[in-house]
């Protein structure tokens, strides 16, 4: 189901972006690349980067601006999710990755 990330990581209108994905499952793996990139950038001398559900949850809430729409095709329209929606999706992904 298409789905797309609206993003404005800071309160700069220039710093809004979208992308658009094939599924919420790729759309949700962006978010946690997104958040590993920003680690990468804070630790550029880390080798592995590490960190846990809530620091993931923590940046999404400093972030200025997060939602997802997501296609239903019924109405051929797109649902908005908030950034708790989001929490509780990407916890049940990685949920879902660790008991693999």
């Amino acid at each position: 189901m298409h789905t797309i990330l609206l993003l404005q990581p800071t309160s700069r209108a220039d710093s809004r972006s979208y992308s658009d994905y094939e599924s919420l499952k790729e759309c949700l793996e962006a978010i946690c690349k997104i958040y590993e990139e920003f680690l990468r950038k804070r630790n550029p001398g880390e080798r592995v980067i590490k960190y846990d559900i809530e620091q993931l949850y923590d940046f999404l809430d400093k972030l200025t601006d997060v939602a997802i729409l997501q296609l239903n095709p019924a109405t051929k329209s797109y649902v908005p999710h908030n950034r708790e929606w989001m929490k509780e999706k990407i916890f049940s992904m990685l949920r879902s990755q660790a008991g693999q």
